[in-house]
């Protein structure tokens, strides 16, 4: 089922709350009618807040570990064409700084995108069931378009190779927009946008899966195979990195400056706001676009476009653009299962629900260490579940969203529980934000491993992460975490962040992007943001059980750099309009129970500003152990 039409004909796609996106797309063509009022009023009946917010946890576990059921009749994509592929081997990146020889489909392979489309919507409109891909290479240039009632199943040994050709992304999307494509409604870092298709992509879908029979089973996004004779691969597009004393991640795959990337000026963007947003007012002009053009460049473009209203038909990417798509990504969804497959080397976020309600990810290995390379990112969800899964990420392992700039129409993400997991490698191993505009409520973490294998030479940054600003704004509260393992500590060496002129944080002295266990950061990457009006709200956060482990290195034995650092909302980076709204510090915050080890900072183990009332009882910080309460 594709729909082409022209962008300017999707008028309304500024799309508010679950069911207006759904009547909006029905009334397109794309997707069909779910019983949303139901399961709204349902969630909306279970807001209270239990005494024992576990037990609220437990609910949401009991809720969403009812089976998903599917019509039993199979749909081998062998019947409707598909053939196997012969491999070859590539020189290619398997991380930030890391090459190797890979297998690749040759090119004369068979392209399984028309057997993979016509078994899944033959499979859709004879009532459901399971899209079968058998053991073997399987080459696809194109994405797999899920439809409701059907399950795509992966059986021992498939392998799926997705074309690392950006076009072919470009090629079967729903809206035509010319000379940049057939594109897909997409969000890229929270932010709505008309884009190149993600690899595996739902919208307004209901009752759907992507399962696999063991870790045999990969979905390979082939991030790092060059596309084209200069060795420039989806990776490349991430352009220069900015965090300072990043280890293993200090360069990008063959990027050099002056290559086209995402933070690099697009001259195909407007000269000025007003071209494109002519009702914007000059004052809110000169905030968006700052005192240069950076705003130009496709990552600072997308979000200035959300700030000044440009509605969704206008926010045209695709080729000629270099905002790299997820690799699954199901919008406005219910009943979303994944399931017992290996996904590797992945354009950006490895998997991305938006908007979805009834969400399951279950002993999935997550393993891309490219760039922006996140394992999970539930955005504005209710109800997800994520259960007994593998993080080996070259960003966070998992990282809840909501929203960012104006894009806040669907609300919060919120009655999430993580538990049963392990994380290797990445920025965070249970992260928050930073895009939050919409809120985060309600999040459970329970009984992981943040295992860390790679410490010596791709070490986890930080465990507890929460990311914000007074860009993002938002909320973030009702968020408790329990049992956590790290026996391999966290980075032992700080990795700083830069703050904005007039602050009173002098920069490169707080190690907010890497370097402790627990990390609130509540003004992270300031410099990146022009508007910066909307202060966050931090509080009701409750962290106990967690034990950290020393690791021998050539300094000493240490666990991390710091064991805690509390960056709270910073009032100075303030730009709006007069009066400043309150600046609120991060409130209401205990962590009890546990040991970090031992800090490599020494008398420094901890880092607070702006913070009231946090609460440590009978925590163990290197050889003292701690009850007491701080404001800072």
């Amino acid at each position: 089922m594709t729909l082409h039409t022209s962008s300017e004909s999707l008028v309304d796609l500024k799309y508010q709350g679950r069911r207006r996106l759904l009547k909006q797309l029905a009334a397109i063509g794309i997707g069909s009618s779910m019983p949303w009022a139901a399961a709204s009023a349902a969630s909306a009946a279970q807001r209270q807040t239990p005494s024992d917010p576990w037990k609220r946890a437990a609910e949401i576990i009991t809720k969403l570990s009812v089976p998903f059921r599917f019509r039993e009749a199979d749909y081998p994509i062998t019947r409707y064409g598909a053939k196997t592929c012969e491999l070859q081997k590539v020189q290619a990146w398997s991380s930030f700084e890391d090459q190797g020889v890979l297998q690749t489909p040759a090119a004369s392979s068979f392209d399984c995108y028309a057997a993979i489309r016509n078994a899944i919507e033959t499979c859709h409109r004879e009532g459901g069931g399971r899209v079968l891909i058998p053991a073997g290479d399987w080459f696809c240039a194109g994405p797999i378009v899920l439809l409701s009632n059907v399950n795509v199943h992966l059986q021992a040994g498939a392998h799926v190779y997705f074309s690392h050709q950006p076009d072919d992304y470009a090629k079967y999307g729903d809206v035509d927009c010319g000379k940049n494509g057939k594109l897909s409604i997409s969000r890229w870092q929270s932010n709505d946008c008309l884009n190149y298709s993600p690899m595996i992509y739902a919208i307004g879908q209901e009752n759907i899966a992507l399962t696999g029979e063991d870790w045999t089973a990969v979905l390979d996004g082939q991030g790092g195979v060059p596309f084209n004779e200069f060795g420039d691969c989806w990776w490349t597009w991430k352009g220069k990195l900015k965090t300072l004393n990043a280890i293993a991640q200090s360069s990008v795959p063959n990027y050099r400056p002056g290559k086209p990337s995402e933070n690099a000026v697009n001259s195909l963007n407007a000269q000025t706001l007003k071209e494109v947003a002519p009702q914007i007012s000059p004052e809110l002009q000169a905030l968006i676009q700052g005192n240069d053009d950076k705003w130009r460049a496709d990552a600072s473009y997308l979000p200035a476009l959300s700030e000044a209203g440009v509605p969704l038909p206008q926010r045209v990417f695709g080729k000629g653009h270099f905002l790299r798509p997820p690799m699954i990504q199901f919008i406005g969804c219910r009943k979303v299962l994944m399931e017992g497959y290996e996904v590797r080397n992945t354009p950006f976020w490895q998997h991305h629900p938006v908007n979805c309600q009834h969400v399951v990810i279950r002993r999935v290995h997550a393993k891309s260490h490219g760039p922006n390379s996140d394992g999970f990112d539930p955005e504005a969800c209710d109800h997800v579940l994520v259960d007994g899964c593998t993080f080996d990420s070259g960003d966070d392992c998992i990282a809840i969203k909501a929203g960012k700039n104006l894009d806040t129409q669907y609300g919060p993400s919120r009655d999430i529980v993580i538990q049963n997991c392990t994380m290797q490698s990445g920025h965070g191993a249970v992260t928050l934000g930073s895009e939050m505009a919409g809120g985060i409520e309600h999040v459970y973490a329970q009984n992981l491993l943040f295992e860390n294998v790679h410490w010596q030479t791709n070490p986890l940054n930080t465990a507890i992460r929460l990311k914000t600003n007074l860009n993002r704004g938002g909320y973030l509260k009702h968020f408790y975490v329990r049992n956590i393992k790290i026996p391999n500590g966290v980075q032992t060496s700080p990795s700083f962040y830069t703050s904005l002129p007039g602050s009173p944080i002098a920069s490169k002295t707080v190690a907010t992007a890497a370097g402790a266990i627990v990390t609130f950061d509540c003004d992270y990457t300031p410099v990146s943001d022009n508007v910066r009006i909307r202060p966050p709200v931090v509080e009701d956060v409750h962290i106990s059980n967690v034990r950290v482990g020393n690791v021998k290195t050539a300094k000493g034995e240490y666990s991390c750099y710091q064991a805690i650092v509390i960056l709270g909302p910073v009032a100075s980076d303030y730009n709006g309009r007069a009066p400043m709204p309150e600046v609120l510090p991060v409130r209401d915050v205990t962590i009890t129970d546990c040991d970090f080890g031992t800090p490599a900072a020494g008398t420094q183990a901890m880092y607070l500003y702006n913070v009231k009332g946090l609460k440590l009882r009978n925590v163990k910080i290197g050889k003292e152990m701690i009850t007491r309460e701080y404001s800072a």
